[in-house]
C-alpha cells in the first residue's frame, strides 16, 4: 500500500472509531448522575426527583445570543419567549423599545428588507482587511510609536490570516482527494460483499486480489470490528461517513472563500454604519436566521420540553427562551455583542447563554461595558471557553471576564462564568481534547461531547463543543433561578463552582500529551452538578429582593 492510501486508511480509521465511540454514548448522557461513576453528567433526574419535586417555580427567560433559533421546533416552540408588549408582524414598534415586531428576540445580523448575513469574516480577517491599504507598503523607519503599534498588530493579522487561509486550502484539496479514494474503497466493499451480512467473519473471508480499494475497505471494516464497532450495512455506513466529509469540505471551502478573505463584506446587507458603536436600532426580527443549526442545538440542551416524550429533554424545566441572532458562520462583531447584551438585558433575560468567540476584539471596551451593564441589572452570562485546546489565562479569547481600566486587567463582577467541555469518557481522558482551559479564566466544566439535542426542522443530533457545555451550565443557573428567584446572579455563579464535583484525577491536557490533575484547568477544579447545587441552594439565603408575584405550579 503507497503513502497515500496508508494515510487515507489512517485517517478514515480515526474517523469510523470516533463515529462508533460516539454511537455507543446513551442520547441522554450529560443527565445522568456523576457519582455513578459511567459518565460526568450533571444529575439532572437526580435534582428533580430528590429535591425539586413538589417545588414551586418561576419562569426564568434564558437569552441564547448565537447563529439563531428555530422557534417553530416541536420540543422549543412551547418555550419561546414571546415579547408582551408587542403585537406580531403589525410593523410596528409596539412596546417603543427600539426594535419592530421583535415578538421572540432579534437578529443583529439581517437587513431591514428581511434578508440576512450567512458568512462573514474573522476578526483577524477584518483587522487585516482594515490596515492593509495603510502598512503594505509602509517605511518602518517614518512611524510614530502609535503607528508601530499599530503595523505590529498588521504584521501579526498578516501572518495568521495568509497562513491559515493556505492552510484551509490545503485541508481541503487533501478532503476532496479523499473523499474520492474513501467512496471508493466503501463501493468496493459494496459491490464484493452483495447481500452478505456485515461482520467480522465475512469481511475477513474478502479476498481482494489487485483491488487495492477493496484492500482499504477490508482494513478499515477489520480495524473498525477490532475496536468493538458494529455496521448495521455498508449503505448506512456510507452515509454516515459522506456526511462527516460534507461538513469538513464545507468548513474548510468557507474559510478560504470567506472567513480568510479580506475583500469580502458581507456588512452591506445589514447597512449599518460600523463606524458608530452607539448605532442600536438596526437588523430585523427574523430570530432564526439561514443556519439555525448552533442556536437551536444550544436551547435544546437549556430548556427543550421535558417529560413530553418527543426528542430530548433540556435541563430546566421553566423557561422561556429569547432568540438574539448575532453570531454568523464566522467571527461576531463587537458590537452587535454589545447590543446583543443589552437587549436582552432591558427585556428581562435573567441567563444569557453566549456560546461563541474569537482571538481579536478591536472594541472590547464596547463589550465590556455592556457586560457591566448586565452585572448592574444582575443578569448572569455564561461564556463558551473554546476550541482551541489552549490555556486562555495566556492566550486571548473574547469576550472575556476581565476588562481593561487604566492599563490593566482588572477582573469584573461575578457575574460571568467561563465553562470547559467535558467527555463521556472517564479516567485521564474525561476532559474534552479541543477544550480551552485556565485555571483563572475557565470556572467550570460541563459536559460537551455527544450532546444530543434539538436540530432545526424538528430533527435531533449528537454535536460537540464548548458551545454546548456552556448552555449546560445555563440551564443549571436557569433550575436554580427559577425555583430559588431571591438568589442574585453573583450568589447562583459561587454555587455552581463551589457545588461542583472536585475531581482528583491526572487528566491528559487538551492540546497535548501532558498529564496534569484536573484541578488546574479551572477556578472550581470541578464539573457541574445540578443536584449538588440545588441542595446548596436549599441552605443559601438569598439577597435578591423579589416581586411578590404567584410562581407556576
Amino acid at each position: 500500500m503507497n503513502m497515500v492510501k496508508t494515510l487515507l486508511f489512517l485517517f478514515t480509521v480515526a474517523l469510523c472509531s470516533s463515529l462508533q465511540a460516539q454511537s455507543n454514548v446513551p442520547k441522554d448522557w450529560f443527565h445522568h448522575n456523576a457519582a455513578e461513576g459511567s459518565h460526568h453528567g450533571v444529575a439532572t433526574e437526580k435534582a428533580y426527583s430528590e429535591i425539586l419535586k413538589g417545588r414551586t417555580s418561576r419562569t426564568v427567560v434564558v437569552a441564547v445570543i448565537d447563529s439563531g433559533v428555530d422557534a417553530e421546533h416541536e420540543d422549543l416552540a412551547n418555550v419561546m419567549w414571546v415579547n408582551p408588549g408587542e403585537i406580531a408582524n403589525n410593523g410596528i414598534d409596539d412596546d417603543g423599545n427600539g426594535y419592530v415586531d421583535d415578538i421572540h428576540g432579534w437578529n443583529f445580523i439581517g437587513g431591514k428588507d428581511g434578508s440576512n448575513v450567512g458568512k462573514d469574516t474573522y476578526e483577524a480577517t477584518r483587522i487585516y482587511g482594515k490596515l492593509k491599504g495603510k502598512y503594505a507598503s509602509a517605511d518602518v523607519s517614518k512611524l510614530n510609536k502609535k503607528e508601530k503599534v499599530e503595523y505590529a498588530l498588521y504584521e501579526k493579522v498578516k501572518e495568521e490570516v495568509e497562513r491559515k487561509s493556505g492552510s484551509a486550502q490545503t485541508q481541503l484539496d487533501n478532503f476532496n482527494q479523499q473523499k474520492t479514494m474513501v467512496f471508493g474503497a466503501i463501493d468496493a466493499l459494496d459491490a464484493a460483499l452483495g447481500d452478505s451480512p456485515v461482520t467480522p467473519e465475512v469481511i475477513e473471508e474478502l479476498e481482494p486480489g489487485d483491488n487495492q480499494m477493496l484492500a482499504v475497505g477490508k482494513m478499515i471494516l477489520q480495524r473498525m470490528f477490532q475496536e468493538g464497532g458494529e455496521i448495521e450495512s455498508i449503505p448506512k455506513f456510507r452515509e454516515e461517513i459522506e456526511m462527516e466529509f460534507t461538513g469538513a469540505v464545507e468548513h474548510f471551502s468557507n474559510q478560504t472563500k470567506y472567513a480568510y478573505n479580506p475583500d469580502f463584506n458581507p456588512r452591506t446587507i445589514v447597512k449599518d454604519n460600523p463606524n458608530d458603536l452607539t448605532e442600536k436600532n438596526y437588523g430585523n426580527n427574523d430570530v432564526e436566521g439561514p443556519d439555525a443549526f448552533h442556536g437551536t442545538h444550544v436551547s435544546g440542551i437549556i430548556a427543550a420540553v421535558r417529560n413530553n416524550d418527543i426528542g430530548m429533554d433540556g435541563i430546566a424545566d421553566n423557561v422561556q427562551i429569547m432568540s438574539i441572532r448575532t453570531v454568523p458562520d464566522g467571527d461576531e462583531r463587537d458590537k452587535d455583542v454589545a447590543n446583543a447584551i443589552r437587549y436582552a438585558v432591558d427585556n428581562g433575560a435573567s441567563i444569557i447563554n453566549m456560546s461563541f468567540g474569537k482571538g481579536y476584539s478591536p472594541n472590547k471596551k464596547l463589550v465590556d461595558k455592556a457586560v457591566k451593564y448586565a452585572a448592574k441589572k444582575d443578569v448572569l452570562l455564561v461564556h463558551a471557553s473554546g476550541n482551541a485546546g489552549m490555556n486562555i489565562d495566556e492566550n486571548d479569547n473574547f469576550p472575556s471576564d476581565t476588562y481593561v481600566k487604566k492599563g490593566l486587567f482588572t477582573k469584573l463582577p461575578q457575574n460571568y462564568v467561563s465553562v470547559g467541555a467535558l467527555s463521556f469518557k472517564t479516567g485521564e481522558d474525561m476532559v474534552a481534547g479541543f477544550s480551552n482551559y485556565g485555571k483563572k479564566d475557565v470556572d467550570i466544566f460541563a459536559p460537551g461531547v455527544a450532546i444530543y439535542s434539538t436540530n432545526p426542522d424538528d430533527v435531533y443530533t449528537s454535536s460537540q463543543g464548548t458551545s454546548f457545555a456552556a448552555p449546560v451550565v445555563a440551564g443549571v443557573a436557569a433550575l436554580l433561578r427559577s425555583y430559588f428567584p431571591s438568589l442574585t446572579a453573583a450568589q447562583v455563579k459561587q454555587i455552581l463552582l463551589n457545588s461542583s464535583n472536585k475531581v482528583s484525577q491526572s487528566v491528559v491536557k487538551p492540546g497535548s500529551d501532558e498529564r496534569v490533575d484536573f484541578s488546574e484547568l479551572s477556578v472550581s477544579g470541578g464539573t457541574v452538578d445540578a443536584y449538588n447545587a440545588v441542595k446548596m441552594a436549599t441552605g443559601i439565603q438569598g439577597k435578591k429582593k423579589i416581586k411578590a408575584v404567584k410562581p407556576r405550579a
